[in-house]
């Protein structure tokens, strides 16, 4: 995949790391990096080599949110219709995350707020620190909690309660709070956590691939359909995953009481 000019992205094995690095501006997005974060995502998604994506900030911090005066002032200056193709482009970052087959891990300290929270939110899991810092801030500028996706996505992940307070207030959850309430899959030292976010990547990277890309499918399809419909889904897609050769592995590695290797065809 072609080398983004405004955040860092390296391969590892079959781990893809995405660090947003301006850590003296505690890594803030700019239009550019916008535009890059959804390009990367939607070649990974093509990328048969990365099978997992890790997503993490430089200098202690995931992601301060939109950059204030490469973003928030320009956009005072705007009008509805450049603002429109703004709002839309933001939210595609969320889409192709969700659209990639790959599980998408974050590595969350210090300071997530504003975009920096919602790529959090739209990662497949969290790991944080206890000095984590999540804001869903919109409502400190003036705008609406409704932000690519976040109306959405948010409850689905603590519950609409506890949703609609972040989202009205702004306030900042911390990283503890954040793990009681499920934000956060679990909690790691700052020290430990993109390592932590890496090995669980690796250990996702390294199992039936097809298969949890069908599962990263369905828990994204099922919200909208009913149980009946739900049932059904699985049954076609558990199907599919039965064809697999990496479903005959498992069980040949079973029936001669060896661990599986999976090869993700």
């Amino acid at each position: 995949m072609k080398q983004p000019k405004h955040f860092q992205w390296r391969v590892e094995g079959k781990v893809g790391v995405i660090t947003l690095d301006r850590p003296e501006k505690k890594n803030p997005l700019t239009f550019d990096s916008y535009a890059e974060i959804v390009d990367l995502f939607r070649a990974a998604a093509k990328d048969k080599g990365v099978k997992a994506i890790v997503v993490a900030g430089e200098g202690g911090n995931f992601c301060s949110g939109g950059d204030v005066f490469e973003i928030i002032e320009p956009l005072t200056k705007m009008k509805t219709a450049e603002l429109l193709d703004f709002t839309r482009m933001t939210g595609d970052v969320v889409k192709a995350m969700r659209a990639c087959p790959q599980p998408i891990i974050a590595a969350v300290d210090g300071v997530c707020a504003g975009a920096g929270a919602i790529i959090a939110m739209a990662s497949d899991m969290r790991i944080g620190t206890a000095t984590a810092k999540v804001a869903f801030l919109f409502n400190r500028v003036g705008l609406a909690g409704c932000d690519m996706g976040a109306c959405a996505i948010l409850p689905r992940i603590i519950g609409q309660g506890r949703a609609a307070e972040l989202l009205f207030t702004g306030r900042s959850m911390g990283g503890e709070e954040a793990e009681r309430w499920g934000f956060f899959t679990r909690l790691s030292k700052s020290e430990t956590v993109l390592a932590d976010a890496q090995k669980l990547a690796q250990e996702l990277a390294d199992g039936p691939t097809f298969a949890n890309a069908m599962t990263k499918r369905m828990l994204e399809m099922e919200w909208a359909m009913s149980v009946e419909q739900a049932i059904e889904a699985e049954a076609v897609a558990q199907a599919l995953c039965m064809e697999t050769e990496d479903f005959s592995r498992a069980f040949r590695a079973f029936a001669a009481k060896q661990r599986p290797v999976f090869e993700g065809d």
